[in-house]
């Protein structure tokens, strides 16, 4: 097992792909085993983020359609 010291992070601020922890926490996007999924870093964060977004509309549309009538309005 790789400590995550030893892995690669996004630099969200400079863009710049880092070995360890060279950047604060809240700058930094990770860990990444390579250099190359560290660089990557952008389109994954994009795409989890649409993924998210699609998931949160679904759920928050759940139930829109049924018809909603007066309470007790089924006994």
């Amino acid at each position: 097992m790789t400590n995550d010291s030893e892995k690669y992070w996004y630099n969200l601020k400079t863009g710049e792909v880092e070995k360890g922890y060279e950047s604060p926490a809240p700058d930094r996007a990770g860990p990444f085993d390579t250099a190359e999924e560290a660089a990557k870093a952008p389109d994954v964060i994009r795409e989890r983020s649409r993924a998210w977004a699609a998931e949160e509309a679904r759920e928050d549309s759940w139930g829109s359609d049924t018809v909603s009538g007066s309470p007790g309005a089924d006994q």
